[in-house]
């Protein structure tokens, strides 16, 4: 036991230590997602000392682990709703309440009338749909005569995004920032009381062994979407799989260079995948917004047969309240020089991918 204590120990301060090194490579990067169950391990294991026999040095273990808890839980804790953030009440001058669902559906998830059935059952105003191919196209033109607007990238290559709204969609385009394989979505709407907003949709691909090596792309291709909406002069929300995690670096500077907010802050990680493993689920489909777009709501919904549950958020605008102004925190002239390096290098990687993708 005594073993397997001080294995668990060095295996802990190992994946705390990976992530603090700049390295793009997946092996560096993984252990980010992973800083919840990190903490979890890190408190059932410090438990599970104090019924070990204590030889000599016992304390010191037992210090480090309270340490990586700590270190763990000052990032952590901004996601709970422990962590103070003002509370705001919707005025008369904002807009009516909306909603949108973002999901990954896994393009190898024949489920589609699940997935339909969740679309009727919360009706949000629009919806987003990850890793949409052309079949998951087919199975959701049910859904058209409620949503009128719409704007379709089909790929088979689990790049594909769908965006339905019940909303009038003013203009909209692809972007491909880093590869023309890997789009992103830009949508101008006006709501029905006249306000207008913009909807970005994004969805790069994760460092991995299994897909891409290094988190360049990622990377680039957040931090060129990031750049894209702080030059957007009316309410902006960018929703979608973003493989990765609100506090990593590259998140932080995604944050910070497009000027928005992330609203899991005070909230709750809002965990997404993978949808089936609770003890394994980490929070990777994220939501960032501009200072006069206020959250109402923001959770998780039932699983509908992908790997991800899909995301719900519940806002309304408001150009009046300015309250929250001082949750924007703005990219120094270093990160701002980093952020284009990183926007470089993912423009100048070449992903491997397959233009149709089977089930392996």
């Amino acid at each position: 036991m005594w073993g397997i204590y001080l294995f668990l120990i060095a295996l802990l301060i190992l994946l705390t230590i990976l992530p603090k090194i700049q390295n793009s490579h997946w092996i560096f990067r993984v252990p980010e997602f992973g800083k919840i169950q990190i903490t979890y391990v890190v408190v059932i294991t410090f438990i599970a000392g104090l019924f070990l026999d204590h030889p000599q040095h016992f304390w010191y273990g037992q210090g480090l682990l309270l340490l990586l808890f700590v270190h763990h839980g000052v990032t952590l804790v901004k996601y709970t709703p422990l962590y103070p953030v003002k509370k705001y009440r919707q005025q008369h001058q904002s807009s009516q309440k909306l909603h949108f669902i973002s999901a990954n559906v896994y393009q190898f998830n024949k489920e589609y009338d699940r997935f339909i059935e969740l679309i009727n059952k919360h009706k949000p105003e629009v919806f987003l749909t990850m890793e949409s191919n052309g079949d998951w196209e087919q199975a959701m033109k049910v859904l058209e005569k409620d949503y009128l607007f719409n704007h379709k990238v089909t790929l088979e290559n689990t790049y594909g995004m769908h965006f339905y709204s019940q909303l009038e969609i003013k203009s909209a385009q692809t972007h491909y920032f880093v590869a023309d394989d890997i789009p992103s979505i830009e949508v101008h709407l006006k709501t029905k009381d006249g306000f207008s907003f913009v909807f970005f949709g994004v969805h790069p691909p994760p460092p991995s062994p299994t897909e891409e090596e290094t988190s360049k792309e990622r990377d680039g291709d957040l931090l060129s979407a990031a750049k894209r909406a702080k030059d957007i002069k009316e309410p902006v929300i960018v929703v979608g799989d973003f493989n990765n995690v609100a506090w990593s670096k590259s998140s932080i500077l995604f944050r910070k260079t497009s000027h928005l907010i992330d609203p899991r802050i005070g909230r709750s990680f809002v965990s997404t995948f993978h949808a089936k493993y609770l003890l394994l689920r980490f929070p990777i489909d994220l939501m960032f917004h501009s200072e006069d777009i206020f959250i109402k709501e923001l959770k998780t919904l039932e699983n509908f047969g992908s790997d991800h549950l899909p995301v719900y958020c519940e806002f309304f605008i408001d150009h009046h309240n300015d309250e929250q102004e001082e949750k924007v925190e703005e990219a120094t002239v270093e990160e701002k020089a980093e952020a284009e390096e990183m926007i470089q290098e993912g423009k100048e990687e070449d992903g491997n991918r397959d233009a149709v993708v089977t089930e392996g």
